[in-house]
């Protein structure tokens, strides 16, 4: 069967040759390169349904397991970027160094909510999170609660800033134990230490103090406070007439 003359149209930069059978209908298909594009030719039916096959395929491709996997994975290894962490460190580093901290003061690295602390190899992680570093061990026995500490200290955030100092007062704080007027990390921290001991404790922001415009701290932020423990002192219910308090020597 002889095909009729063919007639011809312009699609973008193909010539499309549609050949037409005798009942109007497409019988063929053909390939035509010209100008180095490749022209797949056919009727409309062949067409559409080489439309359906591509986006077919293409919808299969976005699904793929193995696609999902690799863009999960970059998306941990974006957060967990050295180059980000060294970054974060030395901002950090720098921070410290205007806000002049003590020598071997912690690293924070913080991005958002999330922060790695970097210490020296020396110092202990407790189970709640409690992080301390002894500067020096004292003699005698640590204190029990009711009790009463006699202690110098200072307080530091992440930055290396200064927040308090008993020194700066001039005078050492005074507090009993087990009656809850201690931050819980301080408390923890310090429970276990001797007199004449000094260390470093870094409290988590989940042991940390209440948080508002009526203390220091106006962030849930990681802690430190260099304290001295320079004594122990047991305390005793006096009750005169009327009147009654406690007294500790």
């Amino acid at each position: 069967m002889e095909p009729m003359p063919s007639s011809r149209s312009v699609l973008s930069s193909c010539d499309r040759i549609v050949v037409l059978a005798p009942s109007g209908r497409v019988s063929a298909s053909a390939k035509r390169k010209e100008k180095g594009v490749v022209c797949i030719l056919g009727g409309e039916k062949d067409v559409e349904e080489g439309r359906i096959r591509r986006r077919a395929a293409f919808s299969l491709l976005l699904a793929s397991p193995v696609l999902s996997v690799a863009f999960s994975a970059y998306a941990k290894s974006k957060s967990m970027n050295p180059y980000d962490e060294r970054r974060l460190l030395q901002q950090n580093k720098k921070i410290q160094e205007a806000n002049r901290a003590p020598e071997d003061f912690p690293n924070f690295i913080r991005e958002g909510f999330e922060v790695k602390v970097v210490t020296l190899d020396n110092c202990i992680t407790r189970d709640s999170g409690l992080m301390y570093e002894d500067i020096k061990v004292g003699t005698g026995n640590s204190p029990k609660d009711g009790q009463q500490i006699i202690f110098h200290y200072v307080g530091y955030n992440e930055a290396g800033r200064r927040i308090d100092s008993t020194y700066i007062q001039g005078s050492p704080a005074k507090i009993r134990l087990g009656n809850g007027t201690l931050v819980p990390g301080f408390e923890e921290g310090i429970r276990d230490m001797k007199p004449g001991g000094k260390r470093r404790i870094i409290i988590p922001p989940e042991l940390g103090p209440p948080v508002g415009p009526s203390t220091f701290f106006s962030a849930k932020q990681f802690e430190v406070f260099d304290v001295e423990l320079l004594a122990v002192q047991g305390c005793q219910q006096r009750t005169i007439a009327f009147y009654s308090d406690v007294v500790c020597s």
